[in-house]
C-alpha cells in the first residue's frame, strides 16, 4: 500500500485578495480569514501525507470545534471551487452545501481560481466532514444523511492510513446523523464491518471510535447482553484517546449496573467522570454524576453534599438530591413521590430502572435506623413506619434484613416482636480493612491509567543521549583527570 501524493498548484491559486472594500465590513474579513484557515488546514492534510506525518491531521482536527463556529455558504462554495475542478465531483459537492436562511443576506467575497485536478482522498474526506457538521448544526437531517452515505464510501474505497484519524471523526458523525434519524439499527452491520477492517488495519482510533458507537447503539435499545458481548470479545485499544476512553468507561459502567455489578460500575464511572475534560463537556460530566450518585446509593453509600453544590452541576443534580436525602431518612413516602415527580427526568437520565431498586435500599435503611432507636418492637409498628401492607410483610423484610446482615437483630413469633442485640465495634470486623484496601485498589488503579494516558513527544528520548564524539571527549577528559589524580597521589608519596 503507498499514499500516493498528487503535487497540485492549489497553494499557490488559493489566495484570497484583501482589498479595502473587504476591510470595511467585520463579517466579510471573518468570511476571508475563515477561508484562509481552512485553506492552511488543508495545506497541513497534504504535508501530513506528503511526510507521511499524522500530527499534522491531529492538529487539524483538535481545531474542529473552533472552525465549525466559523462555517457559512459562502465559505463552502469558496472552498469547493478552490479544491474540485469543474465536474461531477463539485457538483455533488456543492449540491449538499446548506441554503443561505431566509433573510440572511449573502456576503459577497472573492472568489479563487479553479483547481486544475482533484484533490487527495484525504482533503476531499475532511471537505466533507466539514459539511456534515455544518448540515447538522442547521438541522438539515435529511441532507445531513446524503453527505453521511457519501462520506462513507469515500472512505470505505480507500485504504490509506493518513486517513484514520479523519475516518475515526467520521464514523462518530455518521452514527450521530443516523441517532437523529432514529435509524441507529440500520447502520450496525456498517459499523461491525468497519471495526473488523480497523482491527485489521491496527487502526487504534478508528477502533475505539467504533466500539464506542456500537454500544451506544446497543445501548439506545437497552440490549445489554449484546453490549457486554461485544466488551467481552474486542480489546478495547490502550493508546485511544481521553475523550474516547471517557466515552467508553461511562458505556462500561452503564452495562455493569445494569448487571447488577456496582462495584465495577462505581469504578468505571470514577474514572470516566475523571478522564472527561474538566473546563468544557458539561453535558456529559452531568450524565455521568448522575449515574455515579444512583450506584453509590445502591451500594449502600450515602454521596457527599459537596458534589450537589457544584456550579455547573447543582440544577441538574436538584431531584437526585431529594433522592439522596429520602434514601438517607429510610423514608419511603418522600421517595415515592420523588420517584412519581422526577419519572419522566429520570427515564430521560437513563437512570429510571436503577432508582426503582433503591427501594429495597430505602426498607434497609428504615430497619436499620429502627433497630438501631428500638431494642424490642412489634411488626405492626413495623409495618406502620414501613407503610407496608401488613404486619407478615413486615415480618418477611425484617427476616430478609437479618439475613442479609443489615441489623443484628432476633424475630421472636410467639411473644410478637423483633429484638435487637448490642451494637458490636466496628473496628473489630472487617470492614475497615476492607474499606482500606478499596481506596489502595483505586489509588494504584488512578496512578496506572495516568501513567498510560502521558504523552511524549516523538523522538524525545534521544535529546539526553551523547553523540560518539562528546563520548569520545568525556572518556578523554576522563583519561586525563586520572593521570593527574596519578600523579598528585605520587607527588604526595
Amino acid at each position: 500500500m503507498t499514499n500516493s501524493v498528487e503535487t497540485t498548484g492549489q497553494d499557490v491559486e488559493m489566495e484570497v485578495e484583501t482589498t479595502t472594500e473587504n476591510v470595511g465590513d467585520p463579517k466579510k474579513d471573518q468570511g476571508v480569514s475563515t477561508i484562509l484557515e481552512i485553506r492552511e488546514q488543508i495545506r497541513q492534510i497534504e504535508r501530513a501525507v506528503a511526510s507521511k506525518e499524522s500530527r499534522f491531521i491531529l492538529r487539524v482536527l483538535r481545531s474542529l470545534p473552533n472552525t465549525r463556529r466559523k462555517l457559512s455558504t459562502v465559505v463552502f462554495r469558496n472552498i469547493a471551487q478552490s479544491i474540485y475542478p469543474s465536474g461531477t465531483d463539485r457538483d455533488n459537492a456543492v449540491g449538499l452545501i446548506p441554503s443561505t436562511p431566509v433573510g440572511v443576506i449573502e456576503i459577497d467575497i472573492p472568489r479563487s481560481r479553479s483547481a486544475s485536478k482533484s484533490p487527495i482522498a484525504e482533503v476531499d474526506a475532511y471537505f466533507y466532514l466539514l459539511l456534515l457538521v455544518k448540515l447538522i448544526d442547521e438541522g438539515d437531517i435529511k441532507r445531513a444523511a446524503v453527505c453521511s452515505e457519501s462520506l462513507m464510501s469515500k472512505i470505505a474505497g480507500q485504504n490509506r492510513r493518513t486517513l484514520d484519524l479523519i475516518g475515526a471523526k467520521s464514523y462518530f458523525y455518521y452514527s450521530r446523523v443516523a441517532e437523529l434519524n432514529n435509524c441507529l439499527e440500520t447502520i450496525r452491520g456498517t459499523l461491525h464491518a468497519r471495526l473488523r477492517t480497523a482491527t485489521l488495519r491496527n487502526d487504534f482510533e478508528g477502533q475505539a471510535v467504533l466500539i464506542n458507537c456500537l454500544l451506544r447503539n446497543y445501548l439506545h435499545y437497552s440490549l445489554y447482553d449484546q453490549a457486554d458481548k461485544l466488551v467481552k470479545k474486542s480489546v478495547f485499544p490502550v493508546s485511544a484517546s481521553n475523550n474516547e476512553w471517557a466515552r467508553f468507561l461511562y458505556y462500561l459502567g452503564r452495562i455493569k449496573a445494569a448487571k447488577l455489578e456496582y462495584s465495577d460500575a462505581h469504578k468505571h464511572l470514577v474514572q470516566a467522570l475523571r478522564k472527561a475534560p474538566q473546563n468544557a463537556a458539561v453535558g456529559f460530566r452531568q450524565t455521568v454524576q448522575k449515574l455515579i450518585i444512583v450506584v453509590e446509593l445502591l451500594l449502600g453509600n450515602i454521596p457527599e453534599r459537596q458534589v450537589f453544590r457544584q456550579a455547573a452541576l447543582r440544577k441538574s443534580l436538584a431531584p437526585y438530591f431529594q433522592l439522596t436525602q429520602a434514601v438517607r431518612l429510610g423514608n419511603l413516602k418522600r421517595f415515592g413521590e420523588v420517584v412519581q415527580n422526577y419519572g419522566p427526568k429520570f427515564q430521560l437520565d437513563h437512570t429510571y430502572t436503577l432508582i426503582i431498586r433503591l427501594r429495597h435500599n430505602v426498607i434497609k435503611t428504615a430497619i436499620r435506623s429502627i433497630g438501631l432507636s428500638y431494642s424490642r418492637i412489634s411488626p405492626n409498628d413495623i409495618a406502620k413506619r414501613l407503610m407496608l401492607d401488613s404486619a407478615e410483610d413486615a415480618e418477611f423484610v425484617v427476616a430478609k434484613a437479618i439475613r442479609d446482615g443489615v441489623i443484628e437483630a432476633t424475630l421472636d413469633p410467639e411473644q410478637n416482636y423483633m429484638r435487637s442485640k448490642e451494637s458490636t465495634d466496628i473496628y473489630s470486623t472487617r470492614e475497615p480493612q476492607l474499606a482500606f484496601h478499596e481506596r489502595i485498589t483505586f489509588c494504584l488503579d488512578l496512578h496506572n491509567q495516568s501513567v498510560k494516558a502521558m504523552r511524549y513527544p516523538p523522538k524525545s528520548y534521544g535529546k539526553d543521549l551523547e553523540s560518539a564524539e562528546e563520548r569520545r571527549e568525556r572518556e578523554q577528559q576522563d583519561l586525563e583527570l586520572a593521570k593527574e589524580m596519578a600523579e598528585d597521589d605520587e607527588d604526595g608519596f
